[in-house]
């Protein structure tokens, strides 16, 4: 098992994982592997855009010791419970606004005591801004037709200054006419004029089809661009 540039993050071959904060207990029915005295969760591309990200080789300035990290579109855990891995010391809040998918989360938040769930919408930051405070890495992971807006109201509510947002831009959920380039284009727009810089963006085929890995900072001066095809 080798360490990665990434923390927390390990490698063996092309298959990446985490070192598991709960030994024993599996997430999504993931492989665990023993290796010199610690379990490693396995962290499947497929199943996770995050992981997808990384295995497509996106540069990806992951902060080294966060305070708080914040998820919008939880979802049933599978990529929150690795950044829960990477991150132990943090505090990972981790939003979603269905009731059905909070309640597994919920339950993941009993076994790892560094996710904080919260059942309110991301579209409406000031909800939980207070609670959550300033955050060194923003991962937004919504279905929604506004998601470049709604990662942009975040990052204004609670990205540190030169704190790290990665979007997943999901080009159907916006339209379903359109070409992509065009969503992505105008999703970039935004972001632009909402005072981020956007640092790489990579296509994250073929593990997730139709889907954008866009990596940002509040820093300046503004970066070059970094393109992953």
């Amino acid at each position: 098992m080798e360490t990665t540039a990434w923390p927390g993050i390990h490698r063996e071959g092309r298959d990446l994982y985490t070192v598991n904060l709960t030994p024993g207990v599996r997430v999504h029915g993931e492989a665990l592997r023993a290796v010199g005295g610690v379990e490693y969760r396995s962290w499947d591309p497929f199943r996770s855009k995050l992981a997808a990200l990384l295995a497509r080789g996106a540069t990806v300035d992951f902060p080294s010791r966060p305070r708080a990290v914040l998820y919008l579109g939880g979802a049933h855990g599978t990529t929150v419970s690795h950044l829960s891995d990477m991150y132990p010391d943090a505090e990972v809040f981790v939003v979603e606004k269905s009731p059905t998918a909070f309640a597994p989360l919920l339950a993941l938040s009993r076994r790892r005591s560094n996710l904080l769930p919260l059942l309110t919408d991301a579209q409406l930051p000031e909800r939980y801004q207070a609670d959550v405070g300033e955050v060194d890495l923003l991962y937004q992971d919504v279905a929604q037709r506004n998601q470049a807006r709604i990662f942009a109201e975040n990052a204004r509510a609670c990205l540190a200054p030169d704190g790290l947002g990665i979007l997943m831009l999901k080009i159907r959920s916006v339209t379903q006419s359109r070409p992509a380039a065009v969503v992505a284009r105008e999703a970039r727009g935004i972001l632009v004029r909402e005072g981020l810089q956007i640092r790489s963006e990579t296509p994250l085929s073929p593990f997730s089809r139709d889907h954008l890995g866009l990596t940002t900072t509040r820093s300046s001066p503004p970066p070059t661009v970094r393109r992953e095809m």
